[in-house]
């Protein structure tokens, strides 16, 4: 039962150490999976695309200083008095004759074709103006969330490389610990043929070769699904062979001394999205004041179509001021007052969870280090007490089982050992990305 309960335990942290995610069966560097998923990830490019939509609203604002020109045709015709006589003032063709009672009171049906010109230029409205600025404040706030995509995405990459090595790593402890194992049962099964030892002894040694190999046949499947991971964190297929990683080893990194969080991309993006909230309040109370816009119309009329001839035009300025919209423009004030309360508050939130969350990872970093510490003078201890059962086997004094369970627990030290190194280095990357700012 002892033998039963440790071995279960030893490849219970075996499964659930091994972690997936990854990519191709040549060698692949942190650095160059981190590059290639910066230019081919999806979410960084959907990120651009948010950008590059909030670029294009931006540039809607123009029509507020560019003027808009539309050019048209029409083809009219009518028997209406006062048009018709309209027609002919337009065509500028209006005789002695045209003047008859009986002619301007039945006149047939008469045609225009006109050409016509018109713009429409904006000269003051400050609403307007406001809500540009707000789109353009906007827009960097993409910028900022784009760049923050890429940072989150490079930690992500780091993370699922460190856990393709713990996926080497634990193939090699199970590979190493099979070598043993087979040592150990021909070692048994010789002393059983010498009538030392009983049958139960060989049995035991012999489900301790097929428990681990069937766990290692899982880890290369493990290795070859953290594999297709990384490949879609950095835009690529799913493949049929696995990378090549370096060896899995500690990262120490020297201190930092980490900058205002407010600095960070993300919080940046949310100082953005609380100005152009507040450039909307300013633009929603803009909307009581006053708009001056000019426009003017260039036209050509005559009686034939597709005649270009007696030309008019027509200019001015116009003052409009809403002076009540059915309380319209006092609750879209209102509405942009909250969204800009709202968006102050959830800034702030942020900041403070950052906060937290930063001081958290760093406790835990220092945790790890106390653990891997730890972890490394257990395996020596494993390894120490692993050679001295084995010394003892030989001279017949300990028994099987003993062995077996020193094997076992050497092994699964090692293990640990590398799940904390692992689970270091992402807490490392983690807090690189918490605290990385412009």
């Amino acid at each position: 039962m002892k033998f039963n309960k440790i071995n279960l335990a030893f490849l219970g942290i075996i499964f659930s150490g091994i972690t997936v995610f990854a990519q191709d069966s040549s060698y692949l560097s942190m650095d160059e999976a981190v590059s290639t998923a910066v230019e081919n990830n999806s979410n960084i490019k959907l990120s651009e695309w948010d950008r590059k939509v909030a670029n294009a609203g931006f540039r809607q604002t123009d029509a507020i200083f560019l003027p808009q020109i539309s050019v048209g045709y029409t083809a009219l015709t009518t028997n209406n008095p006062l048009n018709a006589f309209g027609f002919l003032l337009q065509q500028e063709s209006v005789t002695a004759m045209d003047f008859d009672p009986a002619k301007l009171n039945n006149p047939g049906a008469t045609q225009n074709y006109g050409a016509q010109v018109e713009a429409k230029l904006p000269l003051i409205n400050m609403d307007m103006i406001f809500a540009r600025k707000g789109a353009k404040v906007q827009e960097e706030m993409y910028q900022y969330k784009s760049q923050r995509t890429k940072e989150y995405i490079e930690y992500e990459v780091k993370k699922a490389y460190t856990q393709l090595q713990l996926s080497y790593r634990a193939k090699a402890v199970l590979q190493k610990s099979l070598d043993d194992v087979r040592q150990i049962y021909q070692s048994v099964n010789n002393f059983y043929n010498q009538g030392l030892i009983q049958k139960s002894d060989v049995l035991s040694a012999q489900i301790q070769v097929n428990t681990i190999e069937s766990a290692l046949a899982k880890a290369e499947s493990n290795i070859l699904n953290a594999s297709d991971g990384l490949r879609l964190l950095m835009g690529m297929d799913a493949g049929n062979e696995p990378y090549i990683t370096d060896t899995l080893l500690q990262k120490i990194t020297q201190p930092q001394a980490y900058t205002e969080l407010s600095l960070r991309a993300d919080m940046l993006a949310m100082n953005k999205a609380v100005d152009a909230a507040g450039q909307m309040v300013k633009s929603s109370k803009m909307a009581f004041l006053p708009r001056i816009n000019a426009f003017g119309t260039y036209q050509l009329n005559d009686s034939e179509a597709f005649k270009f001839r007696n030309e008019s035009y027509l200019a001015g300025i116009n003052l409009s001021w809403s002076i009540f919209s059915g309380n319209q423009n006092h609750s879209k004030m209102k509405s942009a007052q909250f969204q800009f309360n709202k968006m102050r508050e959830e800034r702030d939130l942020q900041l403070r969870q950052s906060r937290l969350e930063l001081d958290k990872t760093l406790r835990e970093l220092h945790d790890l280090q106390i653990e891997i510490d730890k972890q490394k003078v257990s395996l020596e201890q494993a390894d120490e007490a692993l050679r001295i059962l084995t010394n003892r086997y030989r001279e017949g004094l300990v028994s099987t089982t003993d062995l077996l369970t020193a094997q076992a627990r050497s092994s699964q030290q090692e293990l640990l050992l590398a799940q904390a190194v692992m689970s270091y280095n992402i807490t490392q990357a983690y807090v690189e990305f918490l605290s990385k700012t412009e």
